[in-house]
């Protein structure tokens, strides 16, 4: 909690001290080179949809001027019929069908935009989410314990659900494009002057929207640990896992005023932001209304001297109304184009990230069965960027049949080890051997269907029983036989037949219908997926933590049995546990320190015969 609360109290003060960066035109415009390869995932993700979404806007924006000239025909034509006395053209009544069936069409060209927007909403949403789930899961392991990493997956997953309306506006930036166009074609037909007027009135509101949504997007983005911390706070203070020590430690009013002193500082900068925008945008836009009316104002005055006819003022004045609010539209969607642009970089950047743990191209498939076993030589390992070893010249063999334990303090590098073995990692130096061969040369997907591993911080799904057993190995997850078989041997089966549901019963407490187990039965059926897994080498990590003495007796006298024949890696610090084993290595400061069964280990008196001698003391 002490660690939390100075992560807090350090992430409250970077905000204080954050001064927002000065607007920058290159890096605005930068942000544009991301709409292509978003496009292209746009097109990806429902081809059709985009295709007829595209025609539809391509006919509204054709309409607004159709109309109009259309319009203005038939009110030259009254004017001369009342006026001049002059027969209506043979046209007119076809023309006025027309000006009829070009508004319907404006009407249905415009639901039929909204249904295609919603749409590819849910179409791009589902096909992003789906390729951001994808690329997530082929990283690696280390990328899940960086922290810049999770700002910019928590990025990439709000920019890859909330980005649509970027991909919407752009339709409608080409829709007003193009209406703008014809429109300012009309305008320029009767006096360049009066669309040169608009274009100056309307152009530095332009500029100020894109200075701010350039400050929106960096204030957004340095505050992002910041909203992360705030989402662990919020988690904190109603979970159900923090409800308890919440409440008996008195925990509520200091996360609540953590979190209160956050976002006071993130709201002050959002509306400080929105201030300043206002107080600048605001006279620009008056300005930008004075354009539109001082132009209108010119077409009236032209009118009433005899330069323009009823029909052609009807026309220019539809048409500055439409230029005018269009020019602006057209600025103010580039602008949050721009913005959306920038944002997107995240969910890009994102998609660059590449695992660096990778199946080599012509990998080996896994030895079946393995021969020699496993070897370790000189095998050390620290993270990328640290230079501190966890693990450090580390040298075993762990043979077919055999039964494997590791023991040692915390921090000791026990469970690293595992997940060098497994390759979740790759050694920093020496060499992992599989039957003489680098592992690094096999396949991975291949190798990892030769391991089953249970953590002791194994998953808990909020999944059927049947369904929390199979993931284990997923292809068998309708095979009832082969699951109740490893729910039997991981005794999961006595905690099965007490729900009311037994293997169809949802588990846990976040779905409706829910039934919660306890940390022992939890265990149970974590250890059912291993046994589901068949594979040749099993690795339980703490496996028994959460059990009774009782039940820890029961577990361990059946894996003896079941992993007869079978490579076997067990971590345990409950060495009493681990005197099933055939060898024991035990781990000092990432090496390792001894190794044998465990009479000799008590014989030699060292390290191990102290720990186990202190733990046999505590049950005299």
């Amino acid at each position: 909690m002490s660690t939390m609360a100075n992560q807090v109290a350090g992430q409250a003060t970077d905000l204080v001290e954050f001064e927002q960066p000065k607007s920058k035109w290159p890096e605005r415009m930068k942000g544009l080179r991301n709409i292509p390869p978003v496009f292209r995932m746009v097109w990806q993700s429902a081809p059709g949809v985009v295709t007829a979404s595209a025609g539809c806007r391509l006919a509204a924006a054709l309409v607004p001027l159709a109309i109009l000239a259309v319009t203005k025909y038939v009110i030259d034509s009254i004017e001369l019929f009342s006026r001049h006395q002059r027969a209506l053209p043979r046209m007119f009544w076809w023309m006025v069908a027309l000006e009829f069936a070009l508004a319907t069409m404006a009407m249905i060209s415009g639901r039929l935009i909204d249904f295609f927007d919603r749409v590819l909403s849910e179409k791009f949403t589902r096909y992003i989410s789906i390729r951001i789930m994808e690329h997530a899961s082929r990283l690696d392991l280390t990328s899940y314990e960086d922290a810049q990493f999770h700002d910019k997956l928590q990025r990439a997953r709000v920019q890859g659900t909330d980005r649509i309306s970027m991909i919407q506006s752009t339709g409608r930036l080409v829709q007003e494009l193009i209406t703008t166009a014809t429109l300012a074609a009309g305008i320029f037909m009767f006096s360049p002057w009066i669309l040169l007027a608009l274009i100056v009135c309307v152009v530095p509101g332009f500029l100020a929207e894109t200075h701010y949504a350039f400050m929106g997007y960096s204030l957004a983005f340095h505050q992002t640990p910041a909203r992360r911390e705030m989402e662990y706070l919020r988690i904190l203070g109603g979970s159900k896992e923090s409800a308890k020590e919440l409440k008996l430690f008195g925990l509520g009013s200091f996360f609540v005023g953590r979190f209160s002193s956050i976002s006071d500082k993130l709201q002050s900068q959002t509306v400080g932001l929105a201030t300043r925008k206002l107080l600048v945008v605001l006279p620009l836009a008056i300005l930008g209304g004075i354009g539109y009316y001082g132009t209108y104002a010119f077409a009236i005055h032209e009118t009433i001297i005899g330069v323009l006819s009823l029909g052609s003022l009807m026309f220019l004045v539809g048409a500055i109304a439409g230029a005018s609010s269009n020019i602006q539209a057209l600025f103010t969607t580039f602008s949050g184009i721009a913005d959306q642009a920038l944002f997107l970089t995240d969910l890009l950047e994102f998609f660059t990230v590449q695992p660096k743990v990778f199946s080599k191209p012509n990998a080996l498939p896994a030895p079946r069965p393995i021969r020699a076993g496993f070897e370790f030589k000189n095998v050390s390992f620290s993270y990328p960027g640290s230079s501190r070893l966890l693990l450090n010249n580390i040298n075993f063999r762990l043979e077919p049949g055999e039964r494997l334990a590791l023991v040692g303090k915390n921090g000791q590098g026990k469970t690293t080890l595992v997940k060098l073995l497994t390759r979740l990692y790759d050694v920093s130096s020496g060499q992992i051997l599989l039957d003489g061969v680098d592992i690094r040369d096999y396949d991975l997907e291949d190798l990892w269907k030769e391991m089953g591993v249970i953590f002791q911080d194994f998953m808990r799904y909020e999944m059927t029983t049947s369904e929390n057993i199979a993931v284990g190995r997923i292809e068998e997850r309708n095979n009832p036989f082969r699951i109740r078989s490893a729910a039997m041997k991981s005794l999961a089966e006595e905690v099965i037949k007490k729900l009311p549901k037994r293997y169809d019963q949802l588990l846990g407490s976040h779905f409706k219908g829910g039934v919660d187990l306890s940390g022992g039965e939890w265990q149970r059926l974590a250890l059912a997926r291993a046994y589901l897994r068949d594979a040749q080498l099993l690795i339980l990590d703490e496996p028994t933590a959460s059990l009774d003495a009782r039940s820890e007796h029961e577990v361990f006298t059946r894996f003896a049995d079941l992993t007869e024949g079978k490579m076997s890696l067990l971590i345990s610090h409950r060495l009493s546990t681990v005197r099933m084993a055939d060898r024991i290595l035990v781990l000092e400061n990432g090496s390792i320190a001894e190794q044998g069964h465990h009479d000799q280990l008590i014989k030699t008196g060292g390290s191990y015969a102290e720990m186990f001698e202190l733990q046999a003391a505590s049950y005299r």
